[in-house]
């Protein structure tokens, strides 16, 4: 589907001449890091304030300010795998798109108070300017009914977000939220318009077999580097109690057994799996949005490690629980829409694992946070063990995926 020409619509020929990220991706993804940890930051202000309200409030703000980013960045790795990163216009649109992620990280603080333009304005200028700027180079192509729909769609969707701008606090959040899920939900369905037939390509499309594949897996990295990062900071602020550097220990393991459980096997054979796949436009709305899952998982996870880490023995709180439980217990159903993707079938250990921790709750409601992280990181231990018992004495599994 490339095409050729002396105009610059050979814009499109990067196929698997350009497999892997580029330098320029890669600085995408150090403003990413930036940008979850500023996600962790801001939800702490609220999760360990006094007000319960104010409290329960803040696993609403996590998904309202995560979601943006993370599907900036996404909606970034696919221009970069259908398009040749090498051209200047794509580099310029991606350091554009790094300089937008990177105000609006900063912005982060006081984005439901006196800097929420600075959030929502770089959001709605590179998802509007973006597809703009590509349209000249996709003439006869299937990207370009596409992108037109989604330019129609970011128009109606600003008025959400431009709404929540123009108030504060809850209902800018409220709105914010109804705003993104407008915008994921809309590329789910490839941006439809009444009375015509949907383009036969998606937002989640993968053009090359390797390089989107291989992004998704660099996103699970920069997720868990955000939690190294998170847990490192705040065990420096804290002091070096037995309590806090079980916490520091217990978070690292932890982190190490989501990178374990990720990999194995089915994060190891993405790339093999997707370009085995018969039917990539399927494929890749799954993997999509099993990633966005297991990230949103990972980030709620570094809130509870921070949690730990500055009230390893405090009073137990239900949402504390909630988020120190929750977050591997997310992880760990993204991974399962990961494992249907990538070997059609239903991931049993892991639906264990997910009961297990509902089931600890209940006793664990009397205990501190420092005890619920322990035995959330024994379950993820648990998994990884049963992992590596289903691969002993047995060849590396193949994917067999379905679509």
């Amino acid at each position: 589907m490339g095409l050729r020409g002396g105009d610059g619509r050979d814009l499109l020929e990067r196929r698997e001449d350009v497999r892997q990220a580029n330098f320029l991706e890669l600085f995408v993804d150090l403003v990413l890091v930036f940008a979850l940890a500023g996600v962790v930051d801001r939800v702490m202000q609220d999760v360990t304030a006094g007000d319960p309200l104010v409290r329960w409030r803040s696993l609403a703000y996590l998904l309202v300010l995560a979601m943006p980013l993370i599907w900036l960045w996404i909606t970034t790795a696919h221009i970069t795998s259908w398009f040749d990163p090498r051209r200047r216009k794509i580099q310029l649109i991606v350091l554009a798109s790094a300089f937008g992620l990177l105000v609006m990280a900063s912005s982060l603080p006081y984005a439901f108070a006196s800097r929420g333009w600075a959030f929502v304005l770089p959001y709605l200028i590179l998802h509007c300017a973006r597809p703009l700027i590509l349209l000249p180079n996709l003439h006869g192509h299937a990207l370009r009914d596409l992108y037109v729909r989604s330019v129609l769609w970011c128009t109606a969707a600003a008025a959400i977000w431009i709404a929540g701008g123009l108030v504060s606090g809850v209902a800018r959040a409220a709105l914010w939220g109804i705003a993104v899920t407008v915008d994921i939900v809309a590329a789910q369905l490839r941006w439809p318009i009444p009375g015509r037939a949907r383009p036969p390509i998606s937002a989640w499309a993968m053009d090359s077999g390797r390089h989107l594949p291989e992004r998704y897996q660099q996103l699970l990295m920069i997720a868990l580097g955000e939690t190294v990062l998170a847990a490192g900071i705040t065990f420096t602020d804290q002091p070096a109690t037995a309590a806090t550097s079980a916490a520091l220990v217990v978070a690292y393991l932890s982190t190490v057994l989501l990178w374990r459980i990720y990999f194995y096997r089915s994060g190891q054979v993405l790339t093999d799996a997707v370009a085995a796949a018969r039917d990539r436009l399927a494929a890749g709305r799954a993997t999509g949005i099993a990633h966005i899952v297991m990230v949103v998982g990972i980030v709620t996870t570094a809130v509870g490690y921070e949690i730990v880490l500055k009230q390893p023995g405090g009073r137990p709180e239900p949402v504390w629980l909630l988020v120190v439980l929750g977050g591997p217990a997310l992880f760990l159903y993204g991974r399962i829409r990961l494992e249907r993707v990538v070997f059609d079938r239903l991931s049993i250990r892991r639906v264990v694992a997910i009961a297990t921790l509902a089931a600890a709750a209940v006793p664990l409601y009397l205990a501190p946070p420092l005890v619920a992280a322990v035995v959330a990181a024994l379950v993820l231990l648990g998994v990884a063990l049963a992992d590596a018992g289903h691969a002993a004495r047995r060849p590396p599994e193949q994917p067999s995926p379905a679509h």
